[in-house]
């Protein structure tokens, strides 16, 4: 379906792609994977023709279709949403436009054309084509109301899915999409994870969503030394295999036997896994195809996130009673009451993001609560990760200097200590002489995991901490609060981390609270849930 054929690129002395050569074939959806920097929205560029590589070149099955989902959120500003959606196949669009045209300057000398187009938009099923693009967007969470919206008129959050139902629409051959599940709402997220994993084209994506990739991918296209190699299976299957093949390669005394065997036993495992899972497709039984020279280990640095804590905390933990808080007379949520106990995982969730950052202010004391009372138990400490760092790192501070300012012994603050620290967190020899104001959204969010950890709370806040980070360290920091033995505060959009460590919901709405002991996808796929959520919501 579509080919790459000794494709190198090289940006200065950097070589970032080295005579790949790859075939992404039909009915496949590959999940393409690296390391932040190795090169991945670039690869998606070069296939869609916005960037040209140093060498080689890329091919498209004469006759097929590729449809990319746009990054570019203005670009449709004088469209309408349902228009900007038919764009999507721009010979449909084409040939729908020229016909319009000519139907408004309709004579004798024009009429043949006109039944020339018209045959066309038949052969192209254009005369459903409205219908299947208003479908679309309706699936994606855009009512009637907006679709003949001017897309310049459309909320920033809302553009971005009518671009996915433009990436979606016409049933392209080859679709590419760089981080779909942007700013999408979990429903809408498993909405696209159920239209990908029961499309029979051909699929390339890019995410940072793990539970996204593993319901809708057969491949893993990894990213690594400057090529680029397709591994049978989802995202979990790589990561784990990839874990056991450098586990073995490093156990040299061990017998091959015994290797096969226990790489053998893995696959079982996890194709039983797989075939149970409710995400289990047709697609997916390729999973039962693998063969042993899959497996092979990663290169990739994972950060050695771990939190200990100081002192362990009594029964007393948290007590909210009445807490309501609101922005310009606009009611975030109110009338909430909360007892958290010890050891308690809540996921903090609501359809309007301003509200879970509010709470977390107001429980951290940076924000005023229109009502109510927060009360912490004596025994708690607590460590938070805002949604915004930006204030933490305002100053000409060396990474050194910055993490020293948590130390809280002598030991600590010794200069090799903090270096030893930042070089597990994956800023090693100059990069811990860095001051904060020049690193990536990624860096800033590892250094401030860095003071959490330096704090050695009994209490977490996460707000949205998955923000900018890669695979591996949304991998490590996901294991690691799995295994915490303190309480956690938790909002994020990624699913994974949501139903691996809560163990307790708490929805936040304009007309009070719905608190649940259960895990996130009982949550959402409880009927009475449901019901609670849209009259709350109401």
């Amino acid at each position: 379906m579509l080919t790459v054929s000794n494709l190198s690129v090289q940006f200065g002395k950097r070589i970032l792609f080295d005579e790949v050569n790859v075939t992404f074939t039909q009915g496949n959806c590959y999940g393409i994977i690296g390391a932040n920097g190795a090169g991945k929205s670039t690869f998606l560029k070069i296939l869609s023709g916005d960037i040209d590589p140093t060498s080689g070149h890329v091919s498209l099955e004469p006759g097929k279709r590729m449809s990319v989902l746009n990054q570019n959120h203005n670009m449709f500003d004088e469209y309408t949403v349902l228009e900007t959606v038919m764009m999507g196949n721009k010979d449909l669009y084409e040939v729908k436009r020229e016909m319009d045209e000519l139907y408004l300057n309709y004579t004798d000398e024009n009429a043949d054309r006109i039944g020339e187009l018209q045959i066309r938009f038949d052969e192209m099923d254009g005369w459903n084509a409205e219908s299947a693009a208003a479908t679309l967007l309706s699936n994606l969470g855009i009512s009637e109301d907006f679709h003949y919206t001017p897309m310049g008129e459309m909320d920033a959050k809302l553009k971005v899915r009518v671009l996915l139902a433009q990436a979606l629409f016409g049933n392209p051959d080859v679709l590419i999409m760089d981080e779909p599940t942007n700013d999408l709402d979990f429903e809408t997220i498993a909405w696209l994870e159920n239209f990908l994993a029961h499309y029979e084209n051909t699929v390339l994506v890019v995410s940072h969503d793990r539970h996204f990739l593993d319901a809708v991918c057969t491949h893993v296209s990894d990213i690594d030394f400057g090529k680029i190699n397709h591994y049978s299976g989802n995202y979990t299957f790589w990561y784990e295999s990839s874990q056991l093949a450098a586990k073995q390669r490093a156990q040299q005394n061990k017998k091959a036997e015994e290797k096969k065997a226990e790489l053998e036993e893995f696959i079982r495992r996890f194709s039983a896994n797989v075939a149970k899972s409710k995400q289990a497709t047709s697609r997916k039984k390729m999973i039962d195809k693998l063969k042993l020279d899959d497996i092979k280990p990663s290169s990739r640095r994972y950060p050695a996130i771990i939190f200990d804590t100081d002192r362990e905390a009594g029964d007393q933990i948290l007590n909210i009673e009445g807490l309501s808080a609101s922005i310009d007379g606009e009611i975030l949520f109110k009338d909430i009451d909360l007892n958290m106990a010890k050891g308690d995982k809540l996921v903090v969730i609501s359809k309007d993001s301003r509200a879970t950052t509010a709470f977390y202010e107001i429980l951290n004391g940076n924000k005023q609560a229109e009502s109510g009372k927060v009360e912490w138990g004596i025994t708690t400490t607590q460590s938070y990760l805002p949604v915004e760092n930006h204030e933490f790192f305002d100053n000409d501070l060396t990474l050194v200097d910055w993490l020293r300012q948590w130390a809280k012994t002598e030991e600590e603050r010794d200069e090799v200590y903090v270096r030893g620290f930042l070089g597990k967190m994956i800023f090693s020899g100059e990069e811990a002489l860095k001051t904060g104001r020049v690193l990536s959204g990624g860096e800033k969010v590892r250094c401030m995991l860095s003071r959490m950890m330096m704090m050695r709370a009994n209490v977490l806040m996460l707000d949205e901490p998955t923000n900018h980070l890669d695979l591996e360290s949304i991998t490590a920091f996901n294991n690691t609060l799995k295994n915490f033995k303190g309480t956690i505060l938790l909002t994020t959009h990624d699913h994974e981390f949501a139903q691996t460590v809560g163990t307790r919901i708490l929805e936040l709405t304009p007309n009070g609270a719905i608190d649940r002991y259960m895990t996130f996808d009982d949550y959402l796929d409880d009927p009475k849930v449901k019901e609670l959520r849209a009259k709350m919501y109401s």
